[in-house]
């Protein structure tokens, strides 16, 4: 046999592409995997709580017992954790939640425990949680992306800017257009505040593009910054232009630094013209615009866009985190159900 290095053998033709191939379905397996052993830990999980829910109804055993039951499940399986009396009564309340054991098994089952922790911690209605877990499967979310979620009041907040859609554009592309915009949006990841100007934040907006696009929603792809257009000569630059991936169209965003004015309208109404003649291609959809300003009045915004034939809306934008104190909750924080649960996840 050659004692020669392995880094100095010759490599075989079609080898590396081989190698590729195999790393990717090593990967896949692994992700399957892990899918599964936590489809079975949250059935599990559920199927535990609906008991000790059950036994406590029909059998009058009071709180004590989950403390029983976490020292002799501990006892009988050291070496697994989430046996603690607190994750034993998260188990509980999670079967207390989702009595619907085939949505357990259907939906609920494609998410990790903790992010189950999360929407059992941050929220009170079973609407609610249903809303956010949906939207946690569909876009792939992390705990900590949930979190933020919650606690911005993305479903609030959803739909919510005033538009013109419905008169502008056809069905089922309205409805989408209409959800795909919120109001207000959520800037207080830049650090700036209330007295940065509009390129400011234009600025940031871009050095942090990708908490951005987390904040804009699934979907949108960011193509530039102070887009330059000609038109007739004179130069024009859009703030911010982005492609909606679902909607198949640009999106034009200005950004206003004070009160929205009804003249902003024509400004934002000439760039879509520009973009929709310059830009735009044959199997794109007209160009959605999107104003974003410090504060509005809503009446003013919706009779400004009542005879505006393009397709706008008109949304505030904060920079500064102003969380209600109902938001806060006197369960236990994700961080300390991780310090206690360990490596669970």
């Amino acid at each position: 046999m050659s004692d020669q290095p392995i880094s100095l053998v010759p490599t075989p033709e079609g080898y590396a592409d081989w190698l590729l191939d195999l790393k990717t379905r090593i990967h896949t397996a692994q992700q399957r995997a892990a899918l599964a052993v936590n489809r079975e830990l949250v059935l599990l999980y559920w199927q535990i709580g609906r008991d000790i829910l059950a036994r406590q109804a029909s059998q009058g055993w009071g709180a004590k017992v989950i403390e029983r039951l976490a020292h002799d499940l501990r006892t009988a399986f050291p070496e697994m954790k989430g046996f603690s009396p607190r994750n034993l009564k998260y188990m509980r309340a999670f079967a207390e939640a989702w009595p619907d054991d085939e949505f357990v098994q259907a939906v609920l089952a494609q998410l990790p425990w903790y992010h189950q922790l999360a929407l059992l911690d941050k929220l009170s209605t079973p609407e609610t949680r249903r809303w956010y877990a949906a939207q946690a499967i569909q876009h792939n979310w992390s705990r900590n992306v949930l979190v933020m979620q919650i606690e911005t009041r993305l479903m609030e907040r959803s739909g919510s800017a005033v538009n013109n859609f419905d008169a502008s554009l056809p069905k089922p592309q309205s409805d989408l257009a209409r959800e795909s915009l919120k109001d207000p949006y959520r800037f207080d990841f830049l650090g700036l505040n209330d007295e940065a100007q509009e390129r400011d934040v234009e600025h940031a907006l871009v050095k942090h593009v990708t908490e951005f696009l987390l904040e804009l929603g699934a979907g949108f792809a960011f193509v530039g910054r102070q887009v330059m257009l000609n038109v007739g000569g004179d130069e024009f630059f859009i703030d911010l232009l982005f492609y909606h991936l679902k909607l198949r169209c640009y999106v034009v965003i200005e950004l206003k630094g004070g009160k929205f004015k009804p003249e902003h309208l024509g400004q934002l109404g000439f760039y879509l013209t520009a973009v929709d003649m310059q830009v735009k291609t044959e199997q794109d959809n007209p160009t959605i615009g999107l104003l974003l300003c410090k504060t509005k009045n809503k009446v003013v915004a919706e009779y400004a866009l009542r005879d505006t034939a393009q397709p706008m809306g008109v949304a505030e934008y904060q920079l500064i985190e102003s969380l209600p104190a109902a938001l806060q909750t006197s369960l236990p924080s994700i961080e300390q159900i991780e310090s206690e649960l360990g490596g669970l996840e």
